[in-house]
């Protein structure tokens, strides 16, 4: 699936798994609250060190992955064993926000989505936590990716291109 498919994955996804390198090779993994931005810029917090910092300090390259609408299913015409999903990917570089302006656009980009309707505690929860709090912004350096599998009314695999 196109880039703009794999954006709507990640729009809708509640949590978008981050994927890093460990200093030492291995990797490290989590799902995290993320918000986009603009059509290269996803945004996260966190605190001002530990794991995920250290991680981006040592290689700032991650790699995003999303799942929504992911059901265990039978296959409405053969009987077999299949998961219906949308699925993206993305890869990017992540870096800490230093700009304290960015910082809270960011914060607030963030609670929008996540707590829209609590956003006039806002101003409260910035000026008690902006120095505590650490923001990440991944810009994204290739075209993200998406996948699906979905069957229509009828039972057909919806196979690319089709998307009722």
């Amino acid at each position: 699936m196109d880039a703009a498919f794999a954006m709507e994955v990640f729009d809708k996804a509640p949590y978008v798994t981050v994927s890093m390198t460990r200093e030492d090779g291995r990797p490290y993994g989590l799902p995290l609250s993320l918000v986009r931005t603009d059509e290269n810029t996803f945004y996260f917090h966190c605190a001002m060190e530990g794991e995920k910092l250290d991680c981006i300090a040592h290689n700032p390259t991650v790699f995003l992955s999303a799942v929504t609408r992911c059901a265990p299913t039978v296959g409405p015409k053969d009987g077999s064993f299949s998961l219906q999903y949308k699925s993206a990917t993305a890869i990017g570089k992540a870096e800490m926000v230093t700009s304290k302006e960015e910082k809270i656009e960011a914060l607030r980009a963030i609670c929008l989505r996540f707590l829209p309707k609590h956003m006039d505690a806002f101003d409260d929860a910035i000026n008690r936590s902006i120095e505590r709090t650490a923001v990440v912004r991944i810009t994204l350096t290739e075209p993200p990716v998406g996948k699906r599998k979905q069957y229509d009314k009828q039972g057909e695999e919806m196979k690319w291109g089709r998307m009722e």
